[in-house]
């Protein structure tokens, strides 16, 4: 199983990457962290690695940093994936998943998909949601991402995503520095405003948290 998930990785990764824009450069202490695990460790100090910046339970409080919990684990898995090819990522993410074995990349991906994912941080500006939710369904964004957009397969969770962080991947998105798995997203976004991704962006991010996939 682990061996055709990865093979299936390989497949993904042959296109452009659908990940998620680059967090910002890591901040001193999860620098350090990250040189203090190497390959051989612990898998909990490892794992520990990837909460240093993403939250101590997969809920991010780092600005344009993305929360990992709750995501897929085969999302998961093709992400780390492309992290140990080289392919996307900061230097430190591709430095730690560099040694990973596939064993390795199906462990982190299962760990990360059974992190809790994080509810609304406050109550949505009713407008904007209002905005964002007509916007989400003229751009069905519920097809690929579930009607509740907790994400299935190699697609990501948007529920509940950071809201900032949203927000600059849609904007890469739609301006067509990031493809995705093929030019959809693109197609989809390319048309929006900066007005229009924002309210988007805050419907997606205030949504019920749900684990249908």
């Amino acid at each position: 199983m682990a061996g055709f998930a990865l093979a299936a990785c390989a497949a993904a990764a042959a296109r452009p990457a659908a990940g998620q824009p680059g967090a910002p450069a890591p901040k001193p202490a999860a620098a350090a962290a990250a040189a203090a695990a190497p390959a051989a460790a612990p898998f909990e100090q490892r794992f520990s690695v990837c909460l240093a910046c993403h939250g101590a339970s997969g809920q991010s409080q780092t600005p344009l940093t993305p929360s990992l919990g709750g995501q897929p684990a085969f999302f998961a898995m093709t992400q780390l994936f492309l992290l140990r090819d080289g392919r996307r990522g900061k230097p430190v993410m591709i430095e730690q998943a560099r040694g990973m074995s596939n064993d390795d990349l199906r462990a982190f991906a299962e760990a990360i998909s059974r992190l809790p994912p994080p509810p609304p941080a406050e109550p949505p500006e009713a407008r904007r949601f209002e905005r964002g939710r007509a916007l989400a369904a003229q751009h069905r964004c519920g097809v690929c991402h579930n009607p509740d957009y907790s994400g299935r397969e190699q697609m990501p969770r948007l529920a509940n995503q950071r809201e900032d962080y949203l927000l600059e991947a849609m904007r890469e998105f739609a301006s067509g520095r990031r493809l995705g798995y093929g030019a959809a997203m693109t197609q989809e976004l390319s048309g929006l405003s900066d007005t229009d991704l924002a309210d988007l962006a805050h419907f997606l991010a205030h949504q019920p948290v749900s684990r249908s996939y």
